[in-house]
């Protein structure tokens, strides 16, 4: 227990290093030698590397690895494409806005992204994708993807809603703040995410736990043979 709250604060600092604290020093310090945009393209530099890192090292080769690489690679286009710092600050809005419109797709037609990750995670964990996707489609348990989905659209407009106040009545001095002020709200929704992760497995274990016992009912008596 103690090693994996040891663990956690670890990668929460890892995170705040490579998402926020690097990119803010390189805004900071390198907006009057390079430029505004110049200086905003270095500070998505270290969340990318983290990101590819990561991916490496999790070996996410599955539909949550694409995902996370795929949108990487397509923010970076679109920063490089931006021309300009206050461009590629609506540019990244617009993108976080297309992706909550894909997650509200998603949970209209009812594929919640988050219950793929949860069939990446069980695969991971040495579960057939087959059987823990049929496990999470289940009525009981599939709502609570739903939810979760929920929470990735109001993230997705929170998100979006910080950086279009901050731009507007600051402007592009404001660069810095969003970072900070995004990288918070991410941990509070990570959270959230997190603790319906949590008790989704509870509620799987118990819908299993059930599943048993029925199949034990089911079972003849063995014969017992007199000695």
């Amino acid at each position: 227990m103690a090693n994996n709250s040891q663990s956690n604060k670890y990668l929460i600092f890892i995170e705040l290093l490579f998402y926020a604290a690097l990119p803010y020093a390189i805004w900071k310090f390198g907006r009057e030698p390079f430029g505004d945009y110049a200086a905003m393209l270095m500070s998505t530099v270290p969340g990318i590397i983290y990101t590819v890192y990561r991916f490496a090292k999790d070996r996410q080769f599955n539909v949550t690895g694409l995902f996370i690489l795929g949108s990487m690679l397509i923010g970076t286009t679109v920063d490089l494409l931006s021309g300009s710092a206050e461009q590629m600050i609506w540019n990244n809005v617009y993108l976080g806005l297309f992706y909550t419109f894909l997650y509200v797709i998603l949970f209209i037609i009812k594929k919640p992204f988050p219950l793929y990750v949860a069939v990446d995670f069980a695969y991971l964990q040495g579960y057939p994708r087959k059987d823990s996707k049929t496990l999470f489609f289940q009525k009981g348990i599939f709502r609570w993807f739903q939810l979760i989905q929920i929470v990735f659209i109001i993230r997705g407009l929170v998100m979006a809603g910080i950086t279009v106040y901050l731009l507007r009545k600051y402007g592009i001095d404001s660069y810095g703040d969003m970072l900070i002020y995004k990288r918070g709200a991410s941990w509070v929704f990570s959270g959230i995410v997190m603790g319906m992760f949590f008790y989704i497995n509870v509620i799987v274990q118990k819908y299993t736990n059930r599943l048993q016992e029925k199949k034990d009912e089911k079972l003849p008596e063995p014969d017992i043979v007199a000695d």
